[in-house]
């Protein structure tokens, strides 16, 4: 049988790991063709060894804009057309509180996380669509449960995150009807996400996190790159989203209603 997205053309940015790599492998498994932006030659080539021709793979940095008109001028001309655009690179602060931010170093910092978080989604759908109005395609965000709720970064990420969901709604109004614009929102994932460069730490490397998310979800486990890959595939796929933009799908685990349901003991 054909897969969901037989015949698509799809870039995904930050798409070497992560949930951004689980985008790419599902993506291709539903019989798309990707284009990825990604940091370094070795998870260039770690695409091509597992997908072959169905891959194209674009070292660069989601920062630059002449990084972002490659990526997408390679993938059209690799697959002839650009359906799907996802902006997903992004680095974290490991919530680190703003009062032990010293004050010369706020803008630095700034920089660090909004330049990957909302300048580099805002480079990526520049450059997409004139394409994407070729293909009346759709942009695919990926936010955070950081876009809703406090607590799941530093102020400087749960900001970077909170500012896409205007970026999202304005950007849907802003191309209606040629592109639909959604986006996902993961919750608490096991990914080596990671702050700027020179950082050293990853989100998976820290002690406790999955206890913690387990905790404080209603589903009371820490999701997986993969649990996260379908709504992207939904909201990709005309025949199943076509009346849908400026929707964003969370993916949280429930964390809305704030706190694992526990099971009442049984009663003799």
């Amino acid at each position: 049988m054909a897969g969901r997205l037989e015949g698509y053309a799809a870039l995904v940015t930050g798409g070497g790991k992560g949930i951004g790599r689980a985008v790419v492998d599902r993506f291709i498994a539903e019989g798309a063709r990707v284009g990825v932006l990604v940091r370094s030659q070795g998870d260039a080539t770690l695409l091509r060894d597992a997908h072959g021709d169905a891959v194209h793979a674009v070292v660069g940095d989601v920062r630059s804009w002449e990084d972002n008109r490659r990526a997408v001028a390679e993938t059209v001309e690799r697959f002839g057309k650009l359906d799907t655009l996802v902006p997903n690179a992004g680095v974290y602060d490991f919530s680190d509180r703003f009062e032990t931010i010293a004050g010369e170093d706020i803008e630095k910092r700034y920089r660090e996380i909004f330049d990957v978080n909302v300048l580099g989604y805002l480079l990526a759908a520049r450059a997409g669509l004139e394409a994407l109005r070729a293909s009346q395609g759709s942009i695919i965000f990926t936010l955070s449960s950081s876009s809703f709720y406090t607590g799941g970064g530093g102020t400087l990420y749960v900001s970077s995150k909170h500012g896409l969901v205007g970026t999202v709604r304005q950007l849907a109004y802003e191309l209606a009807p040629d592109i639909r614009v959604n986006a996902v929102a993961p919750g608490g994932t096991r990914t080596s996400l990671g702050g700027p460069a020179g950082d050293g730490r990853a989100l998976d490397a820290i002690a406790g996190f999955e206890d913690m998310v387990a905790r404080n979800v209603p589903l009371g486990f820490l999701s997986e790159p993969e649990d996260h890959a379908s709504a992207y595939v939904f909201l990709a796929a005309r025949a199943e989203s076509r009346f849908i933009t400026a929707e964003i799908i969370r993916c949280d685990g429930g964390i809305e209603v704030r706190g694992r349901r526990h099971k009442p003991k049984e009663t003799a």
